[in-house]
């Protein structure tokens, strides 16, 4: 029982974490309205009027999107990259009792791509919400970073089963 919390309980936390984000429709977690009580519109549009880029389709920059949306999109994409690399290295660290290090790292990064991908077609579901490829892209590259992260800080730290 101990493991289970000490190792297993924190995994199935940022899962169902992960899972309430997605079912959360986008007008209850809209930050523009908030960010833009605190942004100063003129100087972000300034500084940042030349990055443009498409993104699943659409354009992401200042003008696209206001200086609030362009704020709240790197703000998205970042809590994709450290959510997926949380529960990456949580994955790695429950499952490292289980497996060789080799088998570790590949159930861990495969679990964390394949919860991505469902959590993508659950937002299909969802109001407001769509599911992109590319946001898949990122959760698997902050799972990669989580596994070599736990790599290193458990060949480091914890020379036992890894």
């Amino acid at each position: 029982m101990k493991q289970f919390t000490w190792y297993w309980l924190p995994v199935l936390l940022v899962a169902g974490g992960i899972f309430y984000s997605s079912a959360t429709p986008y007008k209850q977690q809209d930050m523009r309205p908030t960010l833009s009580r605190f942004l100063n519109h003129e100087k972000l549009a300034g500084f940042f009027s030349s990055v443009s880029f498409q993104y699943a389709g659409s354009e992401v920059s200042v003008d696209a999107l206001g200086a609030a949306g362009f704020v709240e999109f790197f703000i998205r994409k970042a809590a994709h990259f450290s959510v997926y690399f949380l529960l990456a290295f949580l994955l790695f660290r429950a499952l490292r009792f289980y497996f060789s290090k080799g088998k570790t790292v590949l159930f861990s990064f495969v679990f964390t791509v394949a919860y991505a991908a469902s959590d993508e077609i659950h937002q299909h579901f969802t109001s407001g919400r769509s599911p992109h490829v590319e946001d898949v892209m990122i959760d698997a590259c902050g799972g990669a970073a989580g596994i070599l992260i736990a790599l290193l800080l458990y060949r480091r730290y914890f020379r036992r089963n890894t």
